[in-house]
């Protein structure tokens, strides 16, 4: 039964990574970086989807779950939710990365270039990423109810249109900055392999430990809110005019929001 899990994480993180790196592909085919209006549209879209799969496909599972298990609902998916947050509060403090658009690192000091430590910025909200889409999948592989593999495949949707721009917000830039193309395309690509890796992993652990299902599911989702407050929404507010930033979280939501309705 795990490789029937393994199977569908798999593919469910295959699918999201190459949105990530068809995005990357975008370095070959545009030759200016992307303008700050569309950087904010995309980092607001993406922040809007993340926040939907939050609820819909990590929270609301999760608590079924733990309903479903017998026990206390409150301990598995509030906690699961606060060590999420904390988990990438501590990557955030401890691993060097920059992101697009910053001058100044964060994290522990290192003498990295700077084009490793723009692929770790974006590596770090791919994480959660891949734990969500791969743990969903999961649960979709035990489940003989069709809705359940129909919502897996709404998340997966909405991640792959959130990292498919993402991929090319990673190449282009690095491309206006004199860097290769070829090189620009490995990075953005690299900063998907991540999703599959995580996603893989938490399935493994999730699978070796009876009931800790909610808690991983409940893990991903304050791992994703933590990167959308921490990043993504600042980012897409930034400058005078917000209105596009706010319009593309909204509209992120909505997307998400209705692909799991329509298909879970």
């Amino acid at each position: 039964m795990l490789q029937r899990e393994l199977l569908y994480a798999a593919m469910g993180t295959g699918f999201t990574c190459f949105a990530t790196i068809l995005g990357a592909a975008m370095v070959f085919f545009f030759k200016k970086d992307l303008s700050h209006t569309t950087q904010k549209v995309f980092l607001g879209f993406a922040a809007g989807v993340m926040i939907a799969a939050s609820v819909w496909s990590l929270l609301i599972p999760a608590m079924d779950l733990a309903e479903a298990a017998g026990g206390n609902i409150l301990l598995p998916v509030g906690g699961g939710f606060a060590l999420g947050g904390l988990f990438l509060m501590a990557l955030d403090a401890v691993l060097p990365h920059l992101h697009i658009g910053s001058e100044e690192p964060e994290g522990l000091h290192a003498n990295w270039k700077r084009t490793t430590m723009i692929v770790l910025a974006v590596t770090l909200h791919n994480i959660p990423e891949g734990m969500a889409v791969g743990l969903t999948f999961s649960v979709a592989a035990l489940d003989p109810a069709p809705g359940a593999l129909a919502g897996a495949l709404a998340l997966a949707i909405g991640m792959g249109l959130q990292n498919f721009p993402e991929g090319a917000a990673v190449s282009l830039p690095m491309k206006s900055q004199g860097v290769p193309a070829k090189r620009a395309f490995l990075c953005g690509a690299v900063s998907g392999i991540v999703e599959p890796v995580f996603g893989l992993l938490t399935v493994l652990v999730a699978g070796s430990i009876t009931g800790i299902m909610p808690w991983i599911l409940a893990f991903a989702a304050g791992a994703m809110i933590y990167v959308v407050v921490e990043e993504l929404i600042p980012e897409a507010q930034l400058g005078e005019h917000s209105h596009a930033g706010t319009a593309s979280v909204m509209a992120g939501f909505l997307v998400m929001m209705l692909l799991d309705v329509v298909l879970g």
